[in-house]
């Protein structure tokens, strides 16, 4: 989890874009802030976290300062580069394996506040502070022109290696796209794909759920791992998607949001969802939306449900549109299901975050948070305006889990609560330590957390440490320490409650990137491993993946007891997909990419870190969640494509 860069400059403010601005820390409304969800009896003091020494010691401190202090000016920033990056963002990423210099909240939220400098809304919405400091948004572009190694500079702790330095030409134009701006490729064979993983509760595993970073519960481990390899691994590009153009006078808007069926691969898009054919990318279905949507869910549901926050119309100069809209999706059949709205009061509430669990759709916010019925869209509970805690937000999957703050802004406690789906009774809780401002649920079953305790991370990374948290008791089962400086895994915790990446659960341990290191021996040469921790422990296993020289491995999902895990590749092959067997660590390789220039350029584009990634049954579908006007290439990409056979 490495040093963000310092922010460059900005693009010009223009006031009136952008969904309603949040204040540095979101308070509670006074005397108190929404939930009608039932508040959890008084509870004894917390006790100290328990179970074992995982070479260091929990921070002392309370955590103030994360985010920043309001008023904090951010840090001194740098003269913007006078070329804008590719895949349409504004900032512009240092050299080589360099984390990009500006992070949107994933799925589609705008920048949101948080402790490393000021990051502009999108719309040209007023700057925000944001999470990690100044990084792009998923699917951010490397350069479009050739970068010189700079042993010195700051670049996301990724070291330069002595290949990286000639790693993209000047502007590489993809011929793949024909008719209809998608390019077709000649592909046979019946798709006859199927879903990759169980998981418990309503929803599908691996593709559904599992989407880059293992956010989805991680848990379910039971039966076989159903990705198997193929007799020939090399992959073809099957279709790419250009990024849609965004309107006159509009910088930045979302299309987060992407799933996997068992036939469809869905994107969304500016005001749309469209459902693409798996091999070939012909549309099947596109379903019309009155604006852009703010955030999705990666979970579905046995039937190819799913749910996504979007705004009720197109974001204009002068009407940003506030994210109010919650809407089940039908896969399938590409039509919606319904869509509800909910009130804080009098006033409507703009979402941040939305799951499914139980058969219970939840979305929650700085207003607090409500829950509908998944068939019937019947209200289950809204914000109230008595509670004086708030649900910021939830994790979704094989149970249905609470962020749920309370306390004033210097006396933040967060309980993390596993609740009925159907009524929002408590069924256990566990109460985190006084200054810990913000978690982030990485499995609901087993009940994994991550939080940045005391701002000891370093890195912006939102992780410092990991809670093993029992679901039936509430009891913390084990600590586990992720240091900044060693593990690449990140969340964003602020807004989007259940957004990690590069860390996924299963057989009762959390399996982690470590960050990026030398490999040894005389070579510049970078790579990175995959390491697992028990959750009963809190200790590390001792069992490693290593991505091998200048790749750099990030696990996405679990595949029954195994990880599936993607490489990320050095600047002259293509990506790799693996798959790490739960128990010996062997590695098999599931699909490897073409290494050819034009197609590297747009999958290195693709950031695991900042891009959607989904694989099943020999399909690779890499797409970024933001479309942007800031770009210096012809065309750009909003998904590529990749399968085998």
């Amino acid at each position: 989890m490495s040093q963000p860069p310092p922010p460059p400059n900005q693009p010009p403010q223009q006031p009136g874009f952008g969904p309603p601005q949040e204040p540095s820390e979101p308070q509670p409304p006074a005397p108190s802030a929404p939930a009608t969800r039932p508040t959890p009896p008084a509870q004894p003091p917390q006790q100290p976290p328990a179970g074992p020494d995982v070479n260091k010691a929990p921070q002392p401190q309370p955590g103030y300062g994360y985010p920043q202090a309001p008023g904090t000016p951010p840090p001194a920033a740098p003269p913007t580069p006078p070329q804008g990056p590719g895949y349409g963002y504004p900032q512009q990423p240092p050299a080589g394996y360099g984390y990009p210099a500006q992070q949107p909240g994933p799925y589609g939220q705008p920048p949101q506040p948080g402790p490393y400098g000021q990051q502009p809304g999108p719309y040209g919405q007023p700057q925000q502070p944001g999470p990690y400091g100044q990084q792009p948004p998923y699917g951010y572009a490397q350069p479009t022109v050739p970068m010189q190694a700079q042993p010195g500079q700051p670049g996301g702790g990724r070291k330069i290696n002595a290949q990286v330095a000639i790693i993209v030409s000047a502007v590489v134009a993809i011929a793949l796209i024909v008719g209809g701006g998608v390019w077709y490729a000649n592909s046979s064979g019946k798709d006859d794909d199927k879903q990759t993983t169980a998981e418990g509760g309503d929803t599908k595993g691996g593709e559904g759920d599992g989407k880059e970073g293992g956010s989805g519960d991680g848990g379910a481990t039971t039966g076989e791992a159903k990705e198997k390899a193929p007799a020939a691994t090399g992959s073809k590009v099957l279709f790419q998607v250009p990024s849609p153009k965004v309107p006159k006078g509009v910088t930045t808007i979302s299309i987060a949001g992407s799933w996997l069926t068992d036939s469809v691969y869905a994107k969304s898009g500016l005001s749309e969802i469209t459902g693409y054919d798996r091999r070939t990318g012909t549309k099947k279905w596109t379903l019309d939306l009155p604006g852009p949507v703010c955030a999705a869910t990666p979970h579905i549901t046995e039937d190819d449900k799913t749910a996504i926050v979007h705004k009720p119309a197109m974001p204009s100069k002068t009407d940003p549109q506030a994210c109010t809209e919650v809407a089940v999706v039908d896969l399938a059949a590409g039509s919606k299901v319904w869509t509800k709205t909910a009130k804080s009061g009098t006033m409507p509430v703009s979402f941040n975050n939305v799951t499914i669990g139980g058969g219970t759709v939840a979305a929650g916010s700085t207003s607090g948070g409500a829950a509908w019925d998944l068939a019937t869209g019947d209200e289950r509970w809204a914000p109230k305006t008595s509670d004086s805690c708030y649900d910021a937000g939830y994790g979704g999957g094989a149970k249905l889990v609470a962020v749920r703050k309370c306390g004033s802004y210097d006396q933040r406690q967060l309980h993390i609560q596993n609740v009925d789906p159907k009524s929002g009774d408590i069924l256990a809780e566990y109460k985190m330590d006084e200054g810990i401002e913000y978690a982030a649920v990485v499995s609901t079953d087993p009940l994994v957390v991550a939080a940045d305790v005391g701002d000891s991370a370093g890195d912006g990374s939102g992780i410092s440490d990991f809670f093993s948290i029992d679901n039936k008791t509430g009891k913390l089962r084990a600590r586990l320490s992720a240091p900044g400086d060693e593990f690449a895994a990140r969340c964003d915790a602020i807004y989007k409650v259940e957004n990690c990446t590069g860390v996924t659960v299963g057989n009762d341990r959390l399996y982690i990137a470590t960050e990026e290191h030398d490999s040894g021996g005389d070579s510049y040469s970078q790579t990175n491993e995959v390491v697992a921790f028990d959750l009963a422990t809190g200790k590390q296993t001792g069992q490693r993946a290593d991505a091998g020289e200048n790749y750099e491995i990030f696990p996405l999902r679990m595949d029954g007891p195994n990880v599936i895990a993607y490489k990320r590749p050095p600047y002259d092959k293509g990506g790799q997909v693996v798959s790490i067997d739960g128990e010996s660590f062997k590695e098999t390789v599931l699909m490897e990419n073409p290494s050819t220039e034009a197609v590297r350029d747009v999958e290195s584009r693709m950031s695991p870190d900042y891009s959607e990634i989904q694989f099943g049954q020999g399909g690779l579908y890499m797409s970024s969640v933001y479309a942007s006007d800031f770009t210096s290439r012809e065309k750009e990409y909003s998904v590529i494509a990749f399968g085998t056979g």
